[in-house]
């Protein structure tokens, strides 16, 4: 039977819709922020987006100082980098612009700047932040991540260059401005990588063992968007129809899994993020995730069905082969947005699966993963992804 005992929460205020972000001053001024600590990286700080931004301060007469040097997988020491100039810049709120990197080190900035004792890695794990953050807003570029609701803040240690994780409630942003319009310029290669994220949030919050009927309801409709969406997308930047679905699916995955965690794949791609291999996190996800579907069906084959018909597919003569059109329909999709396909192809060594797989295990996304796995059932499928067709 679903779990009907449920708390369902989302503190972050949702503002959604075109020309959104014209609200970033009023709500700046809403949290009491005098002067703002933007972070972003340099992609949007070379493009029409920040000066867009500017803009919107300036006339509203909010000061503003910019930190532009947040880099994919952000390292600990660039987010004590950006702590240290918050600080002396006497910033009193926090804007992450970007893609899940800027965002997450927006979250981790606003929490050191108020959280000062040891390192940044000694409040790796869940539930060590005491004190709470300068405010945060969060507004997303790309449609994938959703680090704009979550709890999460996913950094680099610099030195092993494992991936990190920082987890408290007081990391939610404060508000997150959902804005289509800031998502158009993204190349095809991002929106065919961050969906490909948005979707396995999907799919794996809608299987997890804990997964509630108002969890199920947000990732099968955001499945659903996806599915429908995301070609058209990668296909054609500028259909702001598309992207503004796009967006929302995002969103809709990110309330449900921050409520659910996440499983297999996921716990993978934190390793192949790591170390040299440093795979996008979107790209990580999307290689692995129909050989995790094929290992998770016996766990979960009314779930796999029923992600299949949210997908188009039309249902088999048997449950199991309905479920098995979801992996088909997985497999269509990344093949027509254009990502490689299998692991070999991005230049992972088979050498490497021992580590990936040692690592992954930590994950606590596996405790609510439909199907129990052992090391050797990760490593199995990471030989699967990489010969995959």
């Amino acid at each position: 039977m679903e779990n009907l005992n449920f708390i369902f929460s989302i503190p972050t205020v949702i503002i959604f819709g075109c020309d959104s972000i014209r609200e970033l001053g009023r709500r700046i001024k809403e949290l009491g922020g005098a002067k703002a600590f933007i972070v972003t990286d340099k992609g949007i700080a070379n493009s029409g987006i920040l000066e867009r931004i500017k803009g919107i301060l300036s006339e509203d007469r909010i000061d503003f100082v910019i930190f532009d040097e947040v880099e994919p997988n952000p390292l600990d020491t660039t987010i004590e980098k950006g702590t240290d100039l918050a600080i002396g810049d006497s910033c009193d709120v926090v804007i992450g612009i970007g893609g899940g990197s800027s965002m997450d080190s927006a979250k981790a900035i606003a929490m050191r700047v108020t959280n000062r004792g040891g390192t940044l890695l000694d409040y790796v794990g869940v539930n060590k932040v005491k004190n709470k953050p300068l405010p945060i807003i969060a507004v997303p570029t790309t449609s994938g991540t959703a680090s704009e609701l979550t709890i999460f803040s996913v950094l680099t240690n610099s030195k092993d260059m494992t991936k990190i994780s920082i987890g408290s409630d007081l990391l939610t942003p404060k508000i997150a401005i959902c804005d289509p319009m800031l998502t158009v310029s993204m190349p095809p290669s991002v929106t065919a990588m961050t969906g490909m994220d948005a979707l396995t949030h999907a799919i794996e919050s809608y299987v997890t063992t804990v997964a509630t009927p108002v969890t199920k309801a947000l990732a099968l409709e955001s499945i659903r968007l996806i599915a429908g969406n995301l070609r058209r997308a990668v296909s054609r930047g500028e259909d702001i129809q598309a992207r503004t679905n796009m967006l929302l699916a995002s969103l809709l995955a990110g309330m449900a899994f921050r409520h659910t965690r996440l499983g297999i794949a996921h716990a993978l791609a934190m390793p192949l993020g790591s170390w040299d291999i440093r795979l996008p996190h979107g790209l990580a996800n999307a290689l692995v995730l129909p050989y995790v579907m094929e290992f998770n069906l016996p766990g979960n084959l009314e779930g796999y069905a029923e992600i299949a018909v949210a997908m188009g597919e039309s249902p088999g003569d048997t449950l199991r082969e309905t479920a098995l059109k979801s992996i088909k329909a997985i497999k269509e999709l990344i093949m027509d947005i254009g990502l490689p396909r299998n692991l070999k192809s991005v230049g992972v060594r088979k050498e490497d699966f021992d580590r990936i797989a040692e690592e992954a295990m930590k994950s606590g996304n596996l405790t609510v993963n439909p199907r129990v796995c052992k090391k050797e059932d990760l490593i199995s499928i990471l030989e699967a992804s990489y010969e995959g067709e």
